[in-house]
């Protein structure tokens, strides 16, 4: 019997291989003219590290986190998102003693055991941003503008970005105590998850997708009514950046993400077009996460994008087309045909070569397969004449270029 592929976890043959390749390219590429620089955090950490910067009462720590005991029966858990990891990995290094402020981004393989659908896995990856040290509100609108940079640059522009303000602990309990009230008018009509969080968790029934659309649900108290002059002053400024910019966004004053550790700004960038898991990226601001872990009091603010929901709005187009297929025509031809090839590669040119000599149709239909722009005829003719026969596969052309010339001929780099 064979082994079956676990459920959730998924292969990636080339084409989705390549396109989180162009992802992660161009997320180094923007990041870094951003000051931002790469960090590589285990995929493995305590489970406590977990509980206490996402929260006991989230459903990622409650139900969906892949745990287990160690030889010494301390829990550990597969991460299921990145920022807390990265927060470890700053305090372990003194960071703070080293730099007034951090920039860091890190992309990678996350877990969490839920119901796998269109855009959600249990293996799900995801590149993830963090500045830390600066509670200006310029550090928030620089972080929303790279993120509408990056996907701005993968070529994705039917996008919604969604804001709010989760105000800070001085104004947060006022907040709370209204949408308590308010909610337990209501609690009859709330799902069984939503009256549970009602009393543990009350901020999280905003978030549910089954009470999302109750008539009631479109009242609740709104959480800018209730924020402190600090906070509100902080938003507006955020906010008039992005408006200043022309970055536009929609006020959600249900948006409150899904993990403990956000305040102040929060933000949300959603799509229409892959299904029920509209979002696909999020982030905000989490000023006291990092004094919570054991660390100093550093403020910090990140986001993370869902590498599978942007292949999704990516579809299937290929960041790099093959330049050419070189197809061998006879055995004497082979040795020319090999060093050809590489001449090419090393001109900066990407492409194949068929393995063994084959009919004029099978090694056309296999060229045609590889896509490339451009299919190399070599047989005992051209050889003799110290030429390539290129087809144009585009054109449906057909010239014979000197071998001395094919790398020109190709637009490759001598």
């Amino acid at each position: 019997m064979s082994i079956k592929r676990i459920n959730g976890f998924a292969d990636l043959f080339e084409t989705d291989s390549l396109l989180f390749d162009f992802m992660e390219t161009t997320c180094r590429k923007i990041f870094s003219d951003y000051g931002f620089r790469e960090i590589r955090v285990p995929i493995m950490e305590y489970t406590q590290l977990f509980a206490r910067s996402i929260g006991t009462e989230t459903d990622v720590v409650q139900k969906e986190m892949y745990t287990f005991p160690d030889s010494h029966g301390t829990n550990q858990s597969l991460r299921p998102e990145a920022t807390a990891g990265i927060m470890r990995a700053y305090i372990s290094a003194s960071l703070h003693a080293k730099e007034s402020v951090s920039k860091l981004f890190t992309y990678g393989p996350m877990f969490r055991c839920e119901r796998p659908q269109k855009g959600r896995m249990r293996q799900f990856h995801q590149i993830d941003c963090e500045l830390l040290g600066s509670n200006a509100p310029t550090a928030d609108a620089e972080i929303i503008s790279l993120l509408m940079h990056y996907v701005d640059a993968l070529g994705l522009t039917d996008l919604t970005l969604r804001m709010n303000n989760l105000g800070c602990p001085e104004c947060r309990p006022k907040y709370r105590a209204a949408l308590v009230e308010y909610l337990s008018r209501h609690e009859a009509d709330l799902c069984d998850d939503c009256k549970r969080r009602l009393h543990t968790n009350p901020l999280r029934v905003l978030d549910c997708k089954k009470d999302h659309d109750l008539a009631f649900m479109r009242e609740v108290p709104v959480f800018l009514d209730y924020v402190c002059p600090d906070c509100a002053r902080h938003y507006e400024i955020v906010t008039g950046l992005l408006q200043e910019n022309n970055i536009s966004y929609v006020q959600d004053h249900c948006l409150v993400r899904g993990l403990d550790y956000y305040c102040r700004t929060t933000f949300e960038l959603q799509s229409s077009a892959i299904g029920a898991q509209t979002a696909v990226a999020g982030g905000g601001r989490y000023d006291g996460l990092i004094q919570n872990l054991g660390g100093p009091d550093v403020p910090g603010i990140g986001f993370a994008c869902g590498m599978e929901r942007l292949a999704l709005l990516l579809g299937e187009r290929l960041p790099r087309r093959r330049d050419f297929y070189m197809v061998c025509l006879d055995e004497g031809s082979l040795h020319t045909a090999f060093r050809l090839t590489r001449e090419l590669r090393l001109a900066g040119l990407s492409g194949e070569m068929g393995y063994a000599v084959a009919g004029i149709k099978s090694s056309m239909r296999q060229a045609g397969k590889s896509g490339a722009r451009y299919t190399l005829l070599l047989g005992s003719d051209e050889a003799a004449r110290q030429v390539v026969a290129v087809k144009d596969m585009d054109l449906g052309t057909q010239t014979d270029v000197a071998q001395s010339q094919l790398v020109d001929a190709l637009g490759g780099k001598n």
